[in-house]
């Protein structure tokens, strides 16, 4: 391939949301409000599972690793789309634009392998709970984490590198709100065919290999919580995995129509709008609804509150009589 160097792009334009200036400033402020929640919300999830004995187990172990990959897929996106929506120069480096394409997709494509191994975790505790500490024990668990973390990472490394290498001869506009991989792709002046074959294969297999070990798990599931006698063993059963099917429902179902489905003729407006849903908005309701969904969460956190205060407390009176 021959082209000119002194027209390689050496930085990219992120076209965001085009909208007037007052509507990019509430954006930055709504997107600040965000990005702080879902950080502190996880954060919390991850306190409270690290200094509570009772969240001491796997299931919470793979809980704190999806609040990470939330808080580490909102860093990838919210801060740099903050500073384009107050900022003049929407403009991002080459270098750094394929960095946050790969930290995007290596979180996520963690997050999706991650998702499967924590319906494993639930169908061995539902369907054979006398061999759960057996079966997931610390150092399985630690090694089902380690394997999602190291699936993301090769998974994603290879496509990374391809483009790498890619020529970027002009234009440098990108019709995104951040360098996600097609429009990245899309704007390269080389043959891009094999690497969107590539990167079709690798999300295909990925996600509909992910999605189907999790659909397995959960007919099982369902099928040994129809067998409880008791309503209250119904109820328990489910109530620890309705949190990580509402999760998974909501990433899978994202995550297909953007990048398997094909849905070229849809308009890109649409395609941000869901892109800007699983970037952005999912990561914000994971803590959320595992507070809301779990029990022991609940206990755990209310406990964590009520130490708090109570030391707060117990400070104001030291403080007073000291004086």
């Amino acid at each position: 391939l021959l082209f000119n160097q002194s027209s390689v792009v050496t930085e990219f334009i992120l076209l965001g949301f085009p909208v007037v200036w007052e509507l990019d400033v509430l954006f930055f402020i709504v997107f600040l409000i965000i990005y702080v929640l879902t950080v502190s919300g996880n954060v919390t999830i991850i306190s409270i599972t690290l200094t509570d004995c009772r969240l001491h187990s796997p299931m919470y172990f793979f809980l704190c690793n999806l609040s990470f990959l939330d808080i580490m897929m909102a860093t990838a996106i919210v801060p740099k789309m903050m500073k384009d929506f107050i900022s003049l120069e929407k403009t991002v480096s080459v270098a750094g634009c394929i960095s946050q394409c790969y930290f995007y997709f290596f979180f996520g494509t963690t997050e999706v392998i991650l998702l499967a191994v924590m319906s494993l975790d639930r169908y061995v505790a539902i369907c054979i709970p006398l061999r759960y500490s057996t079966i997931m024990s610390i150092q399985t668990s630690f090694q089902l984490g380690l394997a999602s973390w190291a699936g993301g990472f090769f998974s994603v490394l290879s496509p990374m590198i391809i483009i790498s290498w890619l020529p970027f001869c002009g234009p440098n506009v990108i019709d995104h709100f951040f360098c996600d991989f097609e429009p990245l792709i899309n704007i390269s002046c080389a043959d891009t065919h094999l690497l969107e074959l590539v990167k079709f294969v690798l999300s295909t297999v990925v996600l509909l290999c992910s999605l189907l070990f999790t659909i397995l798990s959960y007919l099982y599931i369902i099928i040994t919580i129809l067998h409880i006698p008791s309503s209250s063993g119904w109820k328990k059963a489910f109530s620890t995995s309705a949190s990580h099917i509402t999760v998974a429902s909501i990433f899978y179902g994202s995550a297909i129509f953007m990048y398997i489905v094909p849905n070229k003729e849809l308009s890109f407006s649409l395609k941000k709008a869901v892109t800007l849903q699983t970037a952005v908005f999912t990561h914000l309701l994971n803590p959320f609804i595992y507070t809301l969904r779990n029990q022991q969460v609940r206990d755990a956190l209310r406990d964590t509150t009520s130490h708090i205060l109570r030391g707060s407390n117990a400070f104001r009176v030291n403080c007073k009589l000291s004086r």
